[in-house]
């Protein structure tokens, strides 16, 4: 799952709009939308606020696009 739609996912299965949800997790409304429209180029500090609001954070995973 790309971490687009698992912050989507997670977000509206605790019933929260996208302003509650920034203003819970300390980020832009516009950082989130962004971040939920799988842009490619965000502050990893950022993605981690909202990370954390589910007990997760950014880590290495490997790359899998060659295989």
């Amino acid at each position: 799952m790309d971490l687009a739609k698992f912050v989507k996912e997670r977000r509206t299965a605790v019933k929260l709009t996208q302003p509650e949800f920034a203003l819970k997790a300390g980020v832009g409304l516009r950082f989130l939308r962004d971040l939920e429209q799988g842009k490619k180029t965000l502050r990893m500090d950022k993605v981690n606020q909202v990370l954390q609001m589910f007990g997760h954070k950014l880590g290495p995973i490997p790359d899998t696009s060659d295989e």
